[in-house]
């Protein structure tokens, strides 16, 4: 298993959104990306967690910020819940786990990363509880972004 820690160059990676769109991480250039690896739509708290930064991502794109959730349902099963639980979310559909192991994230937990604009890993989240997590990954987004915010990225 590679090691994925702070500071370390974020893994690229390409996966079909809730539309069956192609979506990579190299389309966020210059931004701020939340990627969050949760375990299966529609579950409980996976419902609060997407509803959370639902409810925060107008802050988050305040601050220059992109959320991705990750899991292994299908782009079908994202559409579903996103209508379902009314979320505004960028959903992506990792079947075969391949992103999952590029981030050692168990396809049962939960995992988040905030990765910056120059696509170093900054902070990350394991067995993430979903209650509050989406505010706690805001606060961490404005600090970091604060404290980089004189840097230039290209």
């Amino acid at each position: 298993m590679n090691s994925l820690g702070r500071n370390t160059k974020a893994p690229e990676f390409c996966l079909p959104d809730q539309s069956n769109k192609k979506v990579c991480l190299s389309d966020f250039k210059g931004k701020w990306i939340i990627v969050y690896f949760y375990p299966k739509d529609n579950t409980t708290g996976c419902t609060i967690e997407a509803k959370e930064f639902t409810k925060l991502r107008k802050e988050f794109e305040k601050n220059n910020a992109v959320i991705l959730g990750i899991s292994k349902d299908s782009c079908d099963s994202h559409k579903d819940f996103i209508q379902k639980h009314e979320l505004n979310l960028i959903l992506l559909s990792d079947k075969d786990l391949k992103v999952h192991k590029m981030y050692n994230a168990s396809a049962t937990g939960r995992k988040t990363y905030l990765i910056s604009p120059n696509k170093t890993i900054m902070k990350f989240w394991e067995n993430v509880i979903p209650t509050g997590h989406a505010f706690e990954v805001l606060d961490a987004i404005k600090k970091q972004y604060s404290d980089q915010a004189d840097e230039v990225y290209y």
